[in-house]
């Protein structure tokens, strides 16, 4: 793939701002990488870098190409590694960390499923709601919610869309009622989860282009969002989950969803891992087993 070598090119020259560093990256003589990105220019007419002696900077046109070309590179990638998940075994050591609550309440029977249609892979599973140190860890990949704060960490979407949800357990509503705006929910008891030292006092909602932030006053905090799902289920107060955390609960009539003209917060799911070479076959498998799962759930 001519086109695909010249775009992984110009991402490493543009990284780099040197064409011979980047061609040693990619063990390239620095005149078959001139070359290359000449025929690159010419293919899209025009000038994708400034070169002098000393320095070489992207143009306007460069800048604008960049992101576009990145995006290429990745999916080009991914389609690769889709065709060897396709035409390879899946086999191996997965040493995978999960959240405590979807842990246990929802991802283990995907991985049951996972390891039954692959039973040459050995699962090592780690539930926890700590902020893995995944360069440290024992840990291949996570999976975690919301988009790690480490840039560097590969983030790969599981369920992009899903959000956060008021709910709370019938007792509890036919006890103390429901809130009927954002603004009464400080008048509740609410159910904080507690990650470190660090509380989650407010909780945001939006409904067309009006927002609110409330700030909760909690009798209960804890470390594990199982414990919090708990609570709930119990009575205690008002939770505000990750929809994937609750949504058979509340198709089951266990706990009943509030302020549902409302929408909570985006809390999308990753799985994450430390660098791109980790993206093996099986990683890939498990990948697209946990996305299409999880877009089968979000309608329960």
């Amino acid at each position: 793939m001519k086109f695909l070598r010249e775009l992984e090119l110009l991402l490493c020259t543009a990284a780099a701002g040197s064409l011979s560093q980047a061609a040693r990256q990619l063990d390239l003589s620095p005149a078959v990488a001139s070359a290359m990105l000449k025929r690159l220019e010419a293919e899209l007419g025009v000038p994708l870098l400034t070169r002098s002696t000393r320095h070489l900077r992207l143009t306007p046109a460069g800048e604008l190409f960049l992101g576009h070309a990145r995006q290429a590179v990745e999916e080009i990638r991914a389609g690769q590694l889709a065709l060897q998940v396709g035409q390879q075994q899946i086999a191996g050591v997965l040493q995978l960390s999960v959240p405590s609550d979807l842990g246990r309440n929802v991802l283990l029977p995907w991985l049951d499923e996972f390891l039954a249609r692959h039973p040459a892979v050995e699962l090592r599973l780690e539930l926890t709601d700590r902020l893995t140190n995944i360069y440290r860890s024992p840990v291949d990949v996570a999976i975690r919610y919301g988009e790690p704060a480490d840039s560097g960490l590969v983030a790969l979407p599981l369920a992009a869309h899903n959000r956060r949800v008021l709910c709370a357990a019938p007792a509890y509503v036919a006890a103390h009622g429901t809130p009927a705006s954002p603004a009464e929910i400080s008048a509740h008891a609410c159910l904080s989860f507690q990650l470190g030292e660090q509380t989650h006092p407010r909780w945001r909602f939006y409904r067309g282009t009006e927002s609110a932030q409330v700030q909760i006053a909690a009798q209960r905090f804890s470390a594990d969002g199982d414990v919090v799902r708990r609570w709930a289920l119990a009575g205690h107060g008002l939770a505000y989950k990750s929809w994937l955390d609750v949504a058979a609960d509340i198709a089951a009539g266990r706990l009943l969803p509030l302020l549902t003209d409302w929408q909570g917060e985006l809390a999308p799911l990753y799985l994450v891992c430390a660098d791109r070479r980790q993206l093996s076959p099986l990683v890939q498998a498990l990948r697209q087993h946990l996305q299409s799962c999880c877009a089968a759930y979000a309608g329960v």
